[in-house]
């Protein structure tokens, strides 16, 4: 019974101490980052940005010229002196016309959204992999045993915070990337100028 006794206490300052302990460990040993502002923020998330942006004016714009088109056609059906002056051909030829614009304007909006959704997506997969690579880099860097998405936390410490790390991590293979790009390009601009012509 007395060792009984003298077991409990100890047990519990075994516990408190190895909490503490956990306690003590567990800030530094995790990092948090915040995905939306490293599409923001890094160079990689702003060119993606950029292209979908251009992609969605070029899709908008084709349904804007169509959408414009039908509005004029509308306005001249509703103009009975308009029609009053068209031959039974004519009219038969503007109904058709019509009816085309309204199915293009059909496969035009559907396109748009899968188009879209297809670009946002291979926007997401892009940005996704570069911030795995460069939150791995940052862990084994800064000795984490986890980084975890903003997204996944109620709440954290902001000393956690390494999105910052991150987005430097994206920039650098960002910039390594362009220049290997850069290269290739050149090396093809110039393999294409050295290339003899051939006489036909």
């Amino acid at each position: 019974m007395k060792s009984l006794k003298r077991f409990i206490p100890a047990l519990f300052l075994a516990t408190a101490l190895a909490t503490d302990a956990f306690a003590a460990e567990t800030p530094s040993n995790y990092g948090i980052v915040n995905f939306g502002v490293c599409i923001s923020d890094s160079k990689l998330g702003k060119q993606e940005q950029a292209s979908f942006e251009t992609l969605k004016k070029q899709m908008t714009s084709l349904l804007e010229d169509t959408e414009k088109q039908l509005g004029e056609l509308s306005a001249k059906f509703n103009d009975p002196e308009f029609l009053d002056g068209l031959s039974p051909e004519a009219e038969e030829e503007l109904k058709n016309k019509f009816r085309t614009l309204n199915e293009e304007l059909g496969r035009y909006q559907n396109q748009y959204y899968q188009v879209m959704n297809q670009a946002n997506m291979r926007i997401m997969q892009t940005i996704s992999v570069s911030i795995n690579s460069a939150s791995e880099k940052v862990a084994k860097e800064k000795k984490l045993s986890m980084v975890v998405n903003k997204d996944a936390c109620f709440y954290f410490t902001p000393g956690l915070d390494v999105t910052n790390l991150v987005i430097g991590e994206m920039d650098k293979a960002f910039a390594e990337d362009s220049k290997k790009q850069a290269a290739v390009a050149k090396a093809e601009d110039q393999t294409g100028e050295q290339k003899p012509e051939t006489k036909k």
